[in-house]
């Protein structure tokens, strides 16, 4: 809880810091946000391509977001996260409303590389948790992949996604149960040993 704390000072002093013009302060901040919003972009709109939008948005309006930054109304990272979480929605959302068969929807073919057993088997399991997250209703996908994939606490989901925590717990409760349904019957295609 401590280096939270200290983290989310760091967070703050950085972002003042480029708001009075310092660059390094800039790219300090960025290190320590960008992978973090790519990552939970990547997971929940399944495109790195448009994940790297979408980081790129949440940077911009950080920055011209910096010079009436006031420290100690919201925490850097969540604030990021919330963008981010609204710049997904919004992707999801025109995604839904445009979807014929366009090219960009067809799948990229395979490249007929033989790989090892245990890179097709990783990345089977992770193709069929994708698959399982995208079939998730979006607010429970959102708070699986920001508690058990970003790693948040639930008091920090709470506030990204503006719902109380209770709300957060039976959201991630849901999307479990309904991740572990859809994954049950792969277990032994998946790689999984019975218990």
């Amino acid at each position: 809880m401590a280096k939270d704390l200290q983290n989310f000072a760091e967070d703050a002093a950085l972002l003042t810091a480029y708001a009075n013009g310092d660059p390094d302060a800039a790219r300090d901040l960025a290190h320590r946000i960008v992978p973090r919003i790519l990552g939970y972009a990547t997971r929940i709109l399944g495109d790195r391509a448009e994940a790297e939008d979408i980081a790129q948005e949440v940077m911009l309006r950080l920055w011209r977001a910096a010079p009436t930054w006031r420290a100690g109304e919201a925490q850097v990272s969540t604030w990021a996260y919330r963008v981010a979480v609204n710049l997904c929605t919004d992707r999801l959302r025109a995604k839904k409303r445009r979807r014929s068969d366009a090219l960009d929807d067809v799948a990229e073919p395979e490249d007929g590389r033989i790989a090892a057993v245990d890179c097709m088997i990783e990345a089977d399991r992770h193709a069929a948790l994708t698959r399982a997250l995208a079939d998730l209703p979006d607010r429970q996908r959102q708070a699986v992949v920001l508690r058990h994939i970003e790693g948040l606490a639930n008091p920090e989901i709470a506030a990204i996604l503006q719902v109380g925590v209770e709300a957060v717990e039976s959201l991630i409760a849901r999307g479990k149960r309904a991740l572990t349904a859809a994954l049950a019957a792969r277990r032994t295609e998946l790689g999984y040993e019975e218990a």
